[in-house]
C-alpha cells in the first residue's frame, strides 16, 4: 500500500483503485464515521471503473497508524493530511469526494484550499458544522415503523445511547443498521456486516475534539469564497442524517446544488450503485 508523509512527518497509507491509464482525472474519495476505515467505501458503486479512485486511511484507522497527539484527530487537521497528500501526488488541482463525517473534512480543507478543487462531491453529509441539527432523520426513520426490522432497530437505537461496552456497541450498532439503508436485502446486509470491525473509537471521539465555535465559524466563512462547484447527494430513506442537513450545507456554498436520491439511504452506492455513479459522473463532467 502507497504512503505518504504529511505535515507532522507522519506516514499515512492511501488506496489507487481503478485504471491507472485512465484518461480521466482521478477522484479523491474521503470515509466518514468519523474514524471508520475507508474499506467500507469499497469502489463507490464501481466508480473506479471509470475512473482513479484515491482513498486515504486517515489517522488511525485501516493501514495508517494512531496519532501521538490525539489533537491531530480533529476534522481542521485531517483536512491538512489532505493537502500533504495533494502535494505527494502532485495534483495542482483535483476533484474531491466525502461521504458523511468525512464532509466535515473536505469542507474544512475547501475553506483552506479553495484554489486546489476543481469539484466537490459531498455525500449525505450531516450539519453539525453548519450548527443545526434537523430533525427529519427521525422522521424518515419512524416512517418505515412497517417494515420488519424496526421494532429492534428502534430498541437498538435507544439502548445506543447508554451502552459504553465496545462489544456491546457494535451488536447495538448492528442491529440498527436498517434505518442506514434504503432497504435492507443482501447487498446492505453484507455491507452493514463489516461496521462493528471496521470501527475506530479513539479517532472518533476525537474528531470534534478542540474544534470551539469560532474554528467551525472560520470554515463557515471560508466556504464561501469556494468558487468550485458543490454537488451535495442526499437520500429520501438516510435515517441517520436525513435530507434537511444536505440542504443546509448546501446553502452554505456560494455555488452549490442538491441532488435528493429516491429509495436511498446513507449509503448511496450500496442502494442504488448504477444511479450514485451516473450522478456523481455527470456532475464530474459538466462544464
Amino acid at each position: 500500500m502507497p504512503t505518504f508523509r504529511t505535515y507532522d512527518d507522519a506516514e499515512l497509507h492511501y488506496r489507487v483503485l481503478g485504471p491507472a491509464d485512465s484518461p480521466l482525472a482521478p477522484l479523491l474519495c474521503l470515509a466518514g464515521g468519523p474514524g471508520r476505515d475507508a474499506a467500507y467505501l469499497g469502489d463507490l458503486g464501481g466508480l473506479s471503473g471509470r475512473r482513479p479512485l484515491i482513498v486515504p486511511d486517515s489517522r488511525g484507522t485501516g493501514g495508517s497508524p494512531t496519532a501521538a497527539d490525539p489533537s491531530r484527530y480533529a476534522f481542521p487537521h485531517l483536512a491538512e493530511d489532505i493537502e500533504a497528500l495533494r502535494a505527494h501526488l502532485g495534483l495542482e488541482r483535483f476533484a474531491l469526494l466525502a461521504h458523511s463525517a468525512g464532509a466535515a473534512v473536505a469542507q474544512a480543507y475547501a475553506a483552506a484550499h479553495p484554489q486546489r478543487l476543481t469539484r466537490l462531491v459531498l455525500v449525505c453529509p450531516g450539519s453539525r458544522l453548519q450548527g443545526e441539527l434537523p430533525d427529519d432523520a427521525r422522521e424518515i426513520f419512524a416512517a418505515r415503523r412497517d417494515e420488519e426490522w424496526w421494532p429492534e432497530a428502534a430498541a437498538a437505537v435507544r439502548q445506543l445511547a447508554e451502552a459504553t461496552d465496545l462489544d456491546e456497541v457494535r451488536r447495538l450498532l448492528l442491529t440498527a443498521a436498517p434505518l442506514g439503508y434504503g432497504r435492507w436485502e443482501e447487498p446492505q446486509r453484507a455491507h452493514a456486516a463489516t461496521q462493528g470491525e471496521q470501527l475506530g473509537p479513539v479517532p472518533r471521539a476525537g474528531f470534534w475534539q478542540g474544534v470551539d465555535e469560532q474554528a467551525m465559524g472560520a470554515v463557515l466563512e471560508g466556504l464561501r469564497r469556494v468558487e468550485c462547484p458543490v454537488l451535495v447527494v442526499t437520500g429520501d430513506r438516510d435515517g441517520m442524517a436525513g435530507m434537511r442537513a444536505g440542504e443546509l450545507v448546501a446553502e452554505s456554498f456560494p455555488h452549490a446544488q442538491v441532488r435528493p436520491l429516491h429509495a436511498v439511504g446513507h449509503y448511496p452506492w450500496v442502494d442504488e450503485p448504477e444511479l450514485f455513479g451516473q450522478v456523481v459522473e455527470e456532475f464530474l463532467h459538466a462544464s
